[in-house]
């Protein structure tokens, strides 16, 4: 049996790495606190779940879903979108639901690249934009993310022929990993620098409602033609488990996102899209969530900081992008905090960067740490770090 070139030319997924390291810990009768994959371990808000439980039954014989989501659940969108950014949308061309965000972000290309067309992708960043590309017959252009350049994309530095030949240009602002926010100069530069090139801007949001400075903006804000968001009620309502997202913008591209969409699965289905409808109607839960991610950004930051440690800069998400001392590889300092009188788990930033057309890897020098504990157990990590993490 042979495996295709798509799938034997694949590295192993990052996160999946992590699962090896913190099954091999608890091997060792050492309990990890992991800060490793965006993947909270706060429940549900009991509302949302009351709300599938009773959905269950209301759709008990309802069948396949809608491929693009029901009416309901595409005007509860419209409605929050409206109240959130003050944008409408046309619930019948400009919105379709998806199966979260990877689902939406991995198959998006399949509808405008064909084999060697170049995509614009953000590094470090989220692995499906790259994975996306390739498995439609792209080629990925990574893009730096820069400490020098607040972690935004330098578009004077996109050699003109690359711009040129490219189909899709990736932005992700809030930013994971880096926490940082995207001005209003920015996206008029993104916007104005896909124009110039004829290039579909096709920005995730999924951080959007996790901030701790200025609210975050939506790019439909400063321009629709051309331009597609991808969201996610993973991240804003803590339901990483239900798959439940949806797509924005451009009729055209949202028209071309549907044909890709109908021919891959069958929908979202209509007990989620009910749990989702409830989440976007209450903005408590979500405040509440800011509050405990501000609380535990600020616990871990001081922690790292009181051992030497340059405190970074979090405006959004519920990351920490930390820089590692002097001298040690992203890979050598997560090392170092997996000692078992340490145990806690981060991400190392090579792992989640890929390199430049010039051979560098943005990520290297920081690890990323996912905020994504409980209060309490933050508060253990931060403890263990202060009296054992020599720098």
């Amino acid at each position: 049996m042979q495996l295709s070139k798509r799938i034997a030319t694949l590295s192993g997924y990052p996160f999946a790495e992590l699962d090896k390291i913190i099954t091999k810990l608890k091997s060792e009768g050492v309990e990890p606190i992991t800060f490793g994959v965006g993947d909270p371990a706060d429940p549900t808000p009991e509302f949302i779940r009351e709300a599938t439980k009773k959905a269950v039954d209301d759709f008990a014989t309802a069948g396949y879903p809608s491929y693009i989501g029901s009416d309901k659940f595409r005007g509860a969108i419209a409605q929050w979108f409206a109240k959130r950014f003050g944008v409408e949308l046309n619930i019948e061309t400009e919105i379709a639901s998806s199966i979260g965000g990877k689902e939406a972000i991995f198959n998006f290309p399949l509808a405008f690249v064909d084999a060697g067309d170049i995509v614009l992708i953000p590094t470090p960043g989220y692995p499906p934009y790259a994975r996306g590309t390739e498995f439609a017959g792209g080629k990925p252009y990574f893009l730096p993310l820069l400490a020098e350049n607040d972690f935004l994309i330098d578009f004077a530095k996109i050699p003109k022929a690359i711009a040129q030949k490219a189909k899709i240009l990736w932005l992700n602002y809030p930013n994971s990993p880096t926490g940082r926010n995207a001005s209003d100069d920015f996206y008029r530069a993104a916007v104005d620098f896909c124009r110039e090139n004829e290039i579909i801007l096709a920005s995730d949001l999924a951080y959007s409602e996790i901030y701790f400075d200025a609210k975050p903006k939506s790019i439909l804000q400063f321009a629709r033609k051309g331009v597609i968001e991808f969201h996610s009620l993973s991240k804003r309502s803590r339901m990483t488990g239900y798959r439940v997202g949806f797509v924005v913008g451009d009729p055209e591209i949202v028209s071309a996102f549907k044909k890709v969409k109908t021919n891959i699965d069958s929908g979202t289905p209509n007990f989620l899209q009910a749990a989702a409808i409830a989440a976007l109607t209450d903005e408590k839960h979500v405040e509440q969530s800011i509050a405990e991610y501000r609380e535990k950004r600020d616990i871990l930051s001081e922690a790292l900081a009181s051992v030497g440690l340059e405190k970074a800069k979090t405006e959004a998400t519920f990351y920490i992008w930390q820089k590692v001392p002097t001298g040690m590889t992203s890979e050598e300092f997560a090392k170092r905090l997996l000692d078992p009188k340490i145990a806690v788990v981060a991400t190392p930033g090579a792992w989640i960067s890929d390199k430049t057309e010039n051979g560098e890897n943005p990520g290297e020098g920081f690890v990323r740490f996912a905020l994504v504990p409980t209060v309490a157990q933050v508060r253990e990590a931060a403890e263990r770090i202060r009296n054992n993490l020599k720098i």
